[in-house]
């Protein structure tokens, strides 16, 4: 009984700082309609600035929480809510890259500011003083002081809520944002103050929480999942619910803590444990209406098929070039460019095309690494698409409880997905189900090999980049394809109002079904190939957190836009896996430098995407022929430089960036030059016939728009 009722008090303080991080959750979503993904690191980077006060620089408690909470965290929230008033009315993958690009980069910056591999501890408050007795239970002073907290917090946002005028407007803007404004209240002042109250609860459970586990950027930043389960239990509306839902997870945690049985297979269950009730919170609780009416939905381009069919080309050709200039160490460090290519390019179809936002892709292709490896272990040429094949199956499989959830409710679900992986499947030793041995991460790592084809054997790290580039050409090509068959239509169709596509006839569960296992498929494949680059994966590899930046990349690159894969992939394994290699005490900056792009360029970028952004200025490359020659005699002449070995791999790059940022300059300069007679304040539209990546308005294009109308009415 003692020890019942000893978990029983550790269950309870745990609780009630989950109710403190959630209840700023749930004030935030529902005045400002963002969800928060970062709200978990806003407590973390509070828990390290306390701890570099009060221990690392020796300052008192009481002044360090002070500078922390009093001072530092308001500015903060205030900060967070000016960076995200511009995507206010953007839809739901525009809005959540905002918060992913904060999470990313909290982690990065604390990673590189706090050393993870020294060790940090942060004593408990009041440790110095006997604990109390309360019916036959050992409280510390600690469990209580958090107990206290959440109290004063319930009714605190009881009374702001309900008794004052700066709680009337936010509870206003929850209602209808557009029309608050009439009735002389300032929605921006109540986002204002949903933020920085968030914030300042999130700092209030990173400082709580700190003392009593282990003091790490990661899973700091995790503990939000716990928080999220409760906030569903509120629905993301009822700060009552939500606290009962605080209480539900922390004494969950408790209790299997104590009482699960121990043995090789449920140790993880413990630490996936408030994922697994995240998930099925999602699954068997209603939704209310997601907030957002009056959302502005990226635009989805149609790519021409001479211009797709060139592009696929293009990363054939850059493919061939990697291999010939580059060394082996360098290819397996570089040459990740096309197998993320594939992994990004997942993003495409799912969140572009049908707007069903995926934070599991990173957990898919982790699956087709296993397999391959599994599967391929002999160089089988069949293993790379037995990976895409489970992959697609378990995606497909992942639709089904999907169908009930949408927007950020689907972003939850495919989270806890992930993080359910990340803790619990990956880490289970191998096992046999019908005499098939199935295995994952147990042993550390994965090998995976390169395939035979037909009696060739890709096994070198030229030949997998070759073979990794024409597979990212094929799959560009196919959801380009997609993009401008019916069933892609279809799927804008079931961006735009899933309850429309239904109501005209379309079958939510097929088209789900479809489009996640396509995507689920694509990016398995892209984890089997970056194992076959890489020689060998492991766990750590494939987890939720690392999945994030190539989420934020896709989203910043243009998420409907097919180029968004090779992008994605030449940003984060290009350039940015460049500084850490090259200057291994910057590998955490890299690392950040995404999320900081994002938050400082997202508002913009994802209007129209930064692939847009580029072909506007390469679109007077394409239209002039003496240009475009000129720029592929120069790529093709410094090629054979570096075949020649007449300078290495890094100048060689270093001739292409300048041809890049010179190219476009000459281009524009010669079009001006030709055109000095146009004063208009516009520069006329450049045709781009010949190379069909981009062209005038066409009396075909009516006729597609009159299709997909058609198709969309029916």
């Amino acid at each position: 009984m003692d020890q019942f009722l000893a978990f029983g008090v550790v269950g309870l303080s745990t609780a009630a700082i989950y109710a403190v991080i959630s209840g700023g959750l749930v004030v935030t979503y529902t005045t400002t309609g963002v969800f928060n993904f970062a709200h978990g690191a806003a407590g973390m980077m509070a828990a390290f600035v306390y701890w570099q006060f009060s221990i690392g620089w020796g300052w008192p408690v009481w002044l360090s929480l002070v500078v922390v909470l009093g001072v530092l965290t308001p500015l903060f929230g205030l900060l967070v809510e000016i960076a995200m008033r511009p995507v206010q009315g953007l839809g739901e993958a525009e809005k959540l890259v905002m918060t992913v690009a904060l999470l990313s980069g909290l982690i990065a910056v604390a990673r590189w500011i706090w050393d993870p591999n020294d060790a940090r501890n942060l004593p408990q408050f009041f440790a110095d003083r006997p604990p109390l007795h309360v019916f036959g239970a050992t409280v510390t002073w600690h469990q209580a002081l958090t107990m206290i907290v959440a109290i004063l917090v319930a009714v605190g946002l009881r009374v702001l809520l309900f008794r004052t005028r700066a709680g009337t407007e936010m509870r206003a803007t929850v209602d209808d944002r557009s029309l608050v404004g009439l009735t002389g209240a300032d929605p921006v002042r109540a986002n204002r103050i949903a933020w920085m109250l968030g914030i300042e609860l999130a700092a209030i459970g990173g400082v709580l929480i700190a003392p009593v586990v282990a003091l790490d950027a990661m899973s700091l930043s995790l503990v939000i999942v716990s928080a999220y389960a409760a906030a569903i239990f509120g629905r993301l509306k009822s700060l009552p619910l939500t606290f009962v839902g605080a209480v539900v997870v922390g004494m969950m945690e408790s209790y299997l803590t104590g009482y699960l049985p121990q043995n090789a297979y449920l140790p993880g269950i413990r630490l996936a444990a408030p994922a697994i009730l995240l998930l099925l919170a999602l699954l068997l609780f209603p939704h209310g209406r997601l907030r957002g009416r009056d959302r502005q939905l990226s635009p989805v381009p149609l790519p021409s098929l001479r211009g797709t069919i060139f592009f696929a080309l293009l990363i054939v050709w850059s493919g061939l070039i990697l291999a010939t200039v580059l060394s082996d160490s360098d290819l397996i460090t570089y040459g990740q460019i096309f197998a993320v290519g594939v992994l990004a390019l997942s993003y495409v179809p799912l969140a572009g095309f049908a707007g069903q936002i995926s934070l599991c892709q990173i957990t898919l292709a982790g699956i087709g690494a296993i397999v391959c490896g599994q599967l391929g272990a002999d160089g089988q040429w069949w293993a790379i698409l037995a990976a895409a094949l489970i992959s697609g199956v378990v995606g497909a499989a992942i639709a089904v409880p999907a169908l009930r959830l949408s927007g950020v409710y689907l972003a939850l679900g495919t989270a806890a997905i992930a993080v359910i992986f990340d803790r619990w499947i990956f880490t289970l030793p191998a096992f046999e189900v019908f005499g098939v041995r199935i295995s994952f991460f147990d042993q550390g790592s994965v090998e995976v090999p390169g395939p035979a084809l037909f009696g060739y054997a890709i096994d070198t790290p030229q030949r997998i980049t070759v073979f990794a580039a024409v597979v990212l050409a094929i799959a560009t090509l196919g959801v380009a394809l997609l993009r401008r068959g019916r069933l892609g239509r279809r799927l804008i169709a079931l961006r735009d109002s899933e309850a429309a596509y239904a109501t005209l006839g379309g079958n939510l569960l097929i088209s789900k079904m479809l489009v996640f296992g396509f995507s689920s498929a694509l990016a398995g494949l892209g984890g089997a190939l970056l194992g076959m680059q890489l020689g060998s994966v492991t766990g750590d590899q494939f987890t939720f957190i690392s999945g994030l930046p190539i989420f934020l990349v896709v989203v910043l690159a243009g998420l409907g836009t097919v180029g968004s894969g090779v992008f994605t992939g030449a940003a984060l394994a290009g350039p940015l896996n460049a500084i850490g290699v090259l200057w291994p005490a910057l590998r955490e900056v890299s690392q950040a430098i995404p999320a900081l792009l994002g938050i400082a360029f997202g508002a913009r970028a994802v209007k129209e995407g930064g692939i847009a952004s580029l072909r506007k200025r390469w679109d007077a490359v394409f239209a002039d022929r003496v240009v475009m020659g000129a720029f592929l005699g120069w790529t093709l002449v410094a090629w054979l430089l570096r075949l020649a070995d007449v300078y290495n791999g890094y100048v060689f790059c270093l001739v292409m960036v300048v041809g890049v940022i010179l190219t476009p300059i000459l281009a524009q300069w010669r079009y001006r030059r030709g055109h000095s007679d146009d004063t208009g304040p516009d520069e006329p539209e450049i045709p781009v016939e010949w190379w069909g990546i981009s062209r005038p308005w066409t009396p075909d294009d009516e006729e597609v728009l009159d299709r997909a109308v058609v198709t969309a009415s029916q």
